[in-house]
């Protein structure tokens, strides 16, 4: 599992919140004082992942750092991604980091940082598979239950079928193992699926819609919303984002 240090990349603690960031002791609202406590479910590569025992990934990077700035030791509890949101509104974590798109619907259930990145959704399929929405008329599509994606590819008209799966990595092999026709998923995790998967020749067609992704944070929590935003947009500004951001995408994935 992670290891909380109290330095990353060569800056101090004392130096980060010279620079505006809150202290824990400006956040009364932690369910532990001292501590983050994050909610996720570790089966997203490459944002969210386990190695092993590890969990690694970019949204894990940067809430990690943003946790260091905020001098609190970051607390990761796993959930199953369909029970995140729920466990925030029981208030088990402080904040979700699920690459959860921004929508009206969750913002009547949650409060959302300001988007840690902007992506969208894409049709992955093996040659010769569907590659565009006229593609997916009577065909048999997989994705993640209770995603964005899921919600979307329901109001595509035409569709065969749905198949709804509790994670990505399943959703995928169940492409795989051709049994469904395509998967509708994040074009970052599309790319992540057809670089491991080589011989599979998987081919990347339209992106059904677009979307900020942001870090959820329970209704009206604003003394987090502050110190989290404030965190993030110091690492954007000082390239540390860029830095992640680069590591895993060889690009600056945030909302432009």
């Amino acid at each position: 599992m992670f290891k909380w240090k109290s330095t990353v990349l060569g800056l101090s603690l004392s130096a980060v919140i010279g620079t505006g960031v809150a202290s824990a002791a400006s956040i009364p609202t932690l369910l532990t004082p001292g501590s983050l406590t994050i909610g996720t479910d570790p089966t997203y590569p490459p944002f969210i992942f386990l190695k092993g025992e590890t969990l690694g990934g970019f949204e894990v990077e940067v809430m990690n750092e943003v946790a260091r700035r905020l001098d609190l030791k970051p607390v990761w509890k796993y959930q199953p991604f369909d029970n995140l949101l729920i466990g925030l509104g029981q208030k088990r974590f402080d904040i979700v980091v699920g690459s959860h798109g921004i929508t009206p619907e969750r913002l009547k259930a949650v409060d959302f940082s300001t988007p840690d990145y902007c992506s969208g959704g894409v049709i992955l399929s093996p040659p010769g598979g569907p590659k565009t929405v006229a593609d997916l008329k009577g065909k048999t599509v997989v994705v993640q239950v209770g995603t964005t994606y899921f919600q979307r590819l329901r109001e595509v008209p035409g569709v065969g079928e749905i198949k709804t799966l509790p994670s990505d990595p399943a959703a995928l092999q169940n492409l795989l193992a051709k049994r469904s026709d395509a998967f509708v998923t994040d074009r970052f995790v599309a790319l992540t699926a057809q670089e491991k998967n080589p011989a599979a020749k998987l081919q990347i067609g339209s992106m059904l819609f677009q979307e900020k992704i942001g870090f959820a944070i329970g209704k009206g929590n604003a003394a987090v919303k502050t110190a989290v935003d404030t965190a993030l947009a110091a690492m954007q500004k000082d390239g540390t984002y860029n830095k992640i951001s680069q590591k895993y995408f060889k690009t600056d994935i945030r909302c432009k």
